[in-house]
């Protein structure tokens, strides 16, 4: 690799530059492959959520579904409740599994068939236990006021977001991993030593068992005050240079040091509250209501309607938190060269994410607008280049003022 040239930061650079053409080609390929399957199943699952809501079918399967338990008010709420998140369920597991076939072809996967079943069981059991008692409350605040509910049901979605980043961690990822303490050594020095040099208190290093899954690679930071922990992928231990470990930790640590975590939790129970203001608006237009076969929101059939409405409301609110958050993840870059002033390490880190993930290095720029999370491994390269260039790009600028 040559360090020649210092690009505009945030401008890919050729990846001919760093990667080879069977290493990009690959990318693209697993990229092509597994994109049909991925877009189907968020078209499936939104077709059918807005099938349901937007015609009197939903309002049809909740009276079905609710009479079958004795057509009580808590009938219709619950069963209704469950068989949408089961019918969404199962209207995408065919586009998973498509999905997961592809990545195992690419080596990606490591589970077997039965170990995937349990795991969309598992996810299936989380969804029921949590839409179940949502669905019970929000019918008892519709009851109660048809025209105000959505007042305190705003308040409670912005408490229940803050509780569930807190309780995360705790409930919700022992469920799909086992976490152990990493052993003591130099690594788990080196990553503790990082975060007190951050000004950062972590609670503890845990390895997750990641490799039972996949040989995907990667680390985080989870929780928030006493629940918060360094977490690392079994298989990033056991492939990258600990040097490279360190800067994937020390990015996470970023998110952590400039409160992102914080920052989304809250922007998250903004974002949830005002998804329910504006649930509270959709849900009283007349026009709404009779397509879907109800006469007011506290109808317990009502249910599809406002499931359609907030998976609509999330869809068209999808490029926008992608775009926040490559933002973000490209200031966690900036931390973590800062942090280590270590930009040869950080592109090597970069290079191995990249091609241990098989991912597409430098993907169309409509599909990055529009889904990527991360800004591409060609456009962090490129920061990093710049990053290291700038301060002999400056001292350059000072000597010829000197002169």
């Amino acid at each position: 690799m040559t360090d020649s040239v210092s690009p505009t930061p945030g401008t890919p650079t050729d990846p001919a530059d760093d990667f080879t053409p069977a290493q990009r080609s690959r990318g693209r390929a697993l990229r092509r492959a597994q994109l049909p399957w991925a877009l189907g199943g968020r078209v499936a699952g939104l077709g059918l959520t807005l099938a349901l809501g937007l015609t009197p079918a939903g309002a049809g399967l909740i009276s079905g579904v609710g009479g079958w338990f004795g057509g009580s008010w808590t009938a219709e709420v619950l069963a209704g409740a469950a068989a949408l998140v089961i019918l969404g369920q199962a209207v995408r597991l065919p586009f998973g599994a498509g999905v997961r076939r592809v990545r195992a072809r690419y080596g990606l996967v490591t589970q077997g068939w039965s170990g995937w079943a349990v795991d969309a069981l598992r996810g299936l059991a989380l969804a029921l236990a949590l839409t179940l008692p949502l669905a019970l409350g929000l019918f008892a605040l519709t009851g109660r006021s048809p025209e105000y509910w959505w007042i305190p049901a705003a308040g409670a979605a912005a408490l229940l977001t803050v509780a569930l980043s807190f309780l995360y961690p705790l409930l919700v990822e022992p469920v799909f991993n086992r976490f152990t303490p990493m052993p003591p050594g130099p690594l788990r020095s080196a990553l503790l030593g990082l975060a007190e040099r951050d000004g950062i208190r972590v609670r503890d290093v845990l390895v997750a068992d990641a490799s039972r899954r996949t040989t995907a690679l990667n680390a985080y930071v989870s929780g928030l005050g006493a629940t918060r922990r360094i977490v690392a992928y079994d298989t990033l231990l056991s492939t990258a240079e600990p040097r490279e470990v360190e800067l994937v930790v020390a990015h996470e640590l970023g998110h952590v040091k400039h409160r992102d975590v914080l920052t989304g939790t809250v922007l998250g129970a903004v974002g949830a509250a005002g998804v329910v203001v504006l649930l509270g608006g959709l849900s009283g237009w007349g026009p709404l209501l009779s397509a879907a076969g109800v006469v007011d929101v506290s109808d317990p059939r009502a249910l599809p309607l406002l499931a359609a409405c907030a998976a609509l409301l999330g869809a068209l609110s999808g490029p926008v938190q992608c775009a926040v958050s490559r933002r973000v993840e490209a200031r966690a870059d900036r931390h973590a060269l800062e942090l280590t002033s270590d930009a040869e390490q950080f592109i090597a880190m970069q290079r191995r994410l990249a091609l241990v993930n098989v991912s597409d290095v430098d993907p169309p720029r409509v599909l990055e607008l529009l889904f990527a999370t991360h800004p591409s491994a060609t456009r962090r390269i490129a920061a990093a280049r710049a990053w290291a260039a700038a301060p002999a790009l400056d001292a350059s600028a000072v000597g010829r003022r000197r002169r």
